[in-house]
């Protein structure tokens, strides 16, 4: 199929899709960095479609915060100054802890069905370490992150926290990325699955201390630090 008969109808959404995924993996596996121009012509060649479903994809990506509109310049990966990381970070991890408490102070736990999300994202981010490629890892350890706050079972939060994490997902995608060169592969599988067992045993304490040993920037310090 052409990329103009794939674009009459229902093909232009899969062709958006396609768009989309394919700069996604790029930007998250590292491979198009913050603050890259990304030039429509070069894309359009690149990828074998038009302008139209490539400048859906992008619009779509600007909603996720991963990639940034800017007037009169065109399109670039998003990109953020080492304050607004480390306050995003900061943000994160009392969002996190908010959400923790809430879930399972005074005795209280969560819903079945939140918790066996929380266990499906753990086990998709030790899939993803021996089979996935970068976005199967970003995307398991962002679902992860998601399920842990959902536990509170707090849609105000939920709609406080969904747009942090979507600011910070290229940095965290990064810092999993360099953990995995200069560490075993599989040692964020393994930190969040001690997260995972200190919410399924019910002690907020512990749950408290491991999200205090997260190390969510521990890769980014060089970065943070310029």
């Amino acid at each position: 199929m052409t990329a103009e008969a794939a674009e009459d109808g229902l093909g232009a959404t899969s062709l958006v899709e396609l768009a989309m995924r394919r700069l996604r993996a790029e930007i998250l596996s590292g491979r198009l960095v913050p603050g890259e121009r990304l030039v429509e012509e070069q894309l359009t060649r690149r990828f074998g479609t038009s302008r139209a479903p490539l400048r859906e994809a992008l619009r779509l990506l600007g909603q996720q915060g991963l990639v940034e509109h800017l007037p009169r310049r065109g399109v670039r990966v998003a990109a953020l100054s080492a304050r607004d990381i480390d306050e995003l970070f900061g943000l994160r991890d009392a969002l996190e802890r908010y959400a923790v408490q809430t879930a399972l102070s005074g005795g209280r736990r969560p819903e079945p069905a939140a918790l066996s999300r929380l266990s499906a994202a753990v086990a998709d981010m030790e899939r993803a370490v021996t089979g996935g490629g970068a976005l199967a890892k970003a995307s398991a350890h962002r679902e992860f992150h998601l399920a842990l706050v959902a536990l509170a079972g707090h849609q105000h939060l939920m709609r406080a926290y969904e747009p942090v994490l979507l600011q910070l997902e290229l940095y965290m995608a990064t810092n999993l990325r360099r953990e995995a060169a200069a560490r075993s592969p599989d040692e964020g599988a393994q930190r969040h699955r001690r997260l995972h067992e200190a919410v399924l045993a019910g002690d907020v304490d512990r749950v408290l201390a491991e999200l205090a040993r997260h190390g969510a920037r521990t890769y980014l310090a060089p970065e943070l630090g310029s």
